[in-house]
């Protein structure tokens, strides 16, 4: 059990039975009052969102989630499979994917996150190389400052093909790496 006050972002803990990632936590207080600190956190069963606030000594069980490598397989309504190296296969409900949804690919490899032998979600490489299937024109004259254009990138399920802001020479067809933490374009990729 810690206290609240060594609890930091992106810890998992225990809150009502439930485990939950903290997303962003403020504190508010003096020394001589004491802290209180306010989370946002996440449940990582539902995915539901929640704020709470803590005193700095209220105690919580940080979990420690189980990992595996797994390559993302196929896409059976509403489940995503994905399977280990000893080809056991694992499902995860859409809404627990979140983010991820958008860039996944057949074959990408990834890491299976469980929670009491269930998998709950994936994590995925900081960042991936995707390639644009479509994407407007650059427009002459257009390119004072940092001009950003949109482009739709290659996904495994179509009805969450992904738009990332691009700067203006990047063109349909070329390959770009993303960083999937921020979902922004980090550079083109030329052979």
């Amino acid at each position: 059990m810690k206290p609240a006050k060594e609890i930091r972002v992106g810890n998992i803990i225990m809150v009502d039975s439930k485990p939950m990632i903290v997303l962003r936590s403020d504190v508010n207080g003096s020394s001589r009052t004491g802290f209180t600190y306010k989370w946002k956190m996440k449940s990582l069963l539902t995915n539901s969102p929640s704020e709470s606030v803590f005193r700095g000594d209220d105690k919580f069980e940080v979990v420690v989630l189980d990992k595996k490598p797994v390559t993302y397989s196929y896409f059976a309504d509403p489940l995503y499979v994905f399977m280990d190296a000893d080809y056991e296969q694992f499902e995860i409900e859409e809404e627990n994917l979140g983010d991820a949804l958008h860039y996944l690919k057949d074959g990408m490899e990834c890491e299976a996150i469980f929670y009491d032998g269930k998998a709950i979600s994936v994590e995925l490489p900081t960042t991936v190389v995707r390639q644009i299937i479509y994407s407007e024109p650059a427009i002459k004259g257009n390119t004072s400052g940092n001009v950003l254009k949109a482009a739709k990138i290659e996904n495994a399920v179509e009805a969450h093909c992904h738009n990332v802001q691009v700067p203006l020479f990047v063109s349909q067809d070329d390959m770009i790496e993303i960083d999937t933490r921020t979902n922004e374009y980090k550079r083109i990729i030329r052979n």
